[in-house]
């Protein structure tokens, strides 16, 4: 079955909210998604639901007939387990950042300055933006955790097969995260309601991402238009 014709998991603010304030991480084409969220949604029975994304725009037929698409159980044969920290080298800078409402989920958003890079196998991705899926749309074993973080990276090269890198973040119910913590007050101010602001500068080093071991694996974009040749790295 297609990966997009799961059910995929209702991003709610309030939830979302409630669940910054308790949250730890877990032992640690256009290549560009969609922003409209007008343009689809994540109720299953709904004609502009996952199970019909591929049909709503001739653009997003990957949501439909794409073979490497994502989310995935991180069980799958597609992933690899990386278990040298080494092979995922950043370099990331603190960075003026706008914090934005897209009603699918919130992001946040560099602008104007270099927030640094990440090196993946000698190649280099720029940071471009983070954003959060409540519960998570990756799995582990059949199970979901209670957040993920996304950190959108596009290649320095525009030429390379695979120009999007997202680095993939879960997170499970604990102490408060400091990362999360930094935003919270803007992201409740904002929840119910699709807008934008700027939040002065953000350090994306402060985002836990240095486990000892990485999932690694090939997918797509997990929204429309479901761009696949995707470099995941997950980690929890």
């Amino acid at each position: 079955m297609n990966a997009k014709q799961q059910t995929k998991p209702n991003f709610v603010s309030a939830c979302l909210i409630f669940t910054f304030l308790f949250l730890s991480y877990s032992a640690s084409v256009s290549a560009d998604e969609e922003e409209n969220e007008r343009e689809f949604d994540y109720l299953e029975n709904s004609e502009k639901g996952p199970s019909h994304w591929g049909d709503l725009k001739m653009e997003w037929s990957a949501c439909k007939n794409g073979v490497l698409q994502s989310p995935i159980d991180l069980s799958s044969q597609r992933v690899k387990i990386v278990n040298k920290a080494g092979e995922l080298k950043k370099t990331y800078k603190p960075c003026d950042a706008i914090l934005k409402n897209r009603g699918h989920d919130i992001s946040l958003k560099w602008h104007n300055c270099d927030a640094g890079l990440i090196n993946i196998n000698g190649t280099e991705y720029s940071l471009q933006q983070v954003h959060w899926h409540s519960p998570s749309e990756h799995t582990i074993n059949g199970a979901r955790y209670a957040l993920e973080l996304h950190m959108v990276h596009h290649s320095t090269d525009p030429n390379f097969n695979y120009s999007v890198a997202v680095i993939g973040l879960l997170y499970k119910l604990g102490a408060p995260d400091a990362f999360l913590s930094k935003l919270i007050t803007n992201v409740t101010s904002m929840a119910d309601e699709m807008q934008e602001r700027e939040v002065g500068v953000i350090d994306p080093n402060m985002i836990g991402i240095d486990g000892k071991k990485y999932y690694r694996y090939i997918g797509s974009l997990t929204v429309p238009p479901c761009t696949e040749g995707v470099i995941w790295t997950m980690s929890r």
